[in-house]
């Protein structure tokens, strides 16, 4: 395009420069509106995290990553904002929830409920959403998109109440600790007003 504006129209004066700069311009951002880059995402594994070398916290752990990345498929490729914002909710909360896990396996059977009801259920309505949306706008359609993003909601919150529930044994060992101290403490005379110096 230069040559040919070279050889064509002169390039002598300050105005053919800004009038050629100018041309150039419009002509590369109409390029980019006709021809969009496709940009290409390339997912790097993460690293397999060590064994615990408890078998059954490895399977569930396993199947906790695979859960993860299934709902980040989903988060990708669902448009709604709102929507999308849930899931990545969803998303943290089911990997706390499986991280706990490592550090205290007694919670292997709570979590083992969770990751055979709840998850796998949120994931086919999440499935069902992605798959919908595209569909159109019918009546059945719309109704069960709403239907979707309104449970939703409540699931965010029972993710968040799981979660939570994950540390009533060890909030229960804490004030047990703490009511132990205490009598001790006061048996002593080392509590409070009863302390002196």
């Amino acid at each position: 395009m230069c040559v040919l504006w070279c050889l064509l129209l002169p390039l002598y004066k300050l105005w053919h420069f800004l009038l050629f700069l100018a041309v150039l311009l419009g002509a590369y951002f109409l390029l980019q509106k006709l021809f969009p880059g496709t940009e290409k995402v390339v997912d790097v594994p993460e690293p397999e995290p060590e064994p615990t070398g408890d078998p059954e916290v490895d399977a569930l752990t396993r199947e906790g990553r695979k859960a993860v990345a299934e709902l980040q498929r989903l988060r990708g490729s669902i448009r709604e904002p709102s929507v999308r914002s849930r899931v990545d909710e969803i998303t943290a909360l089911t990997e706390k929830i499986f991280a706990d896990i490592v550090e205290d396996p007694k919670d292997v059977p709570q979590v083992k409920r969770f990751a055979g009801y709840y998850l796998p259920t949120t994931m086919k309505l999440l499935n069902a959403y992605d798959r919908m949306s595209g569909e159109g706008s019918g009546e059945n359609v719309s109704g069960t998109l709403k239907r979707i993003e309104d449970i939703l909601d409540t699931t965010v919150t029972a993710y968040r109440k799981q979660y939570d529930a994950l540390f009533a044994n060890e909030a229960l060992d804490i004030e047990t600790d703490i009511t132990v101290l205490e009598s001790m403490l006061k048996r002593e005379g080392l509590s409070g007003k009863d302390f002196d110096v």
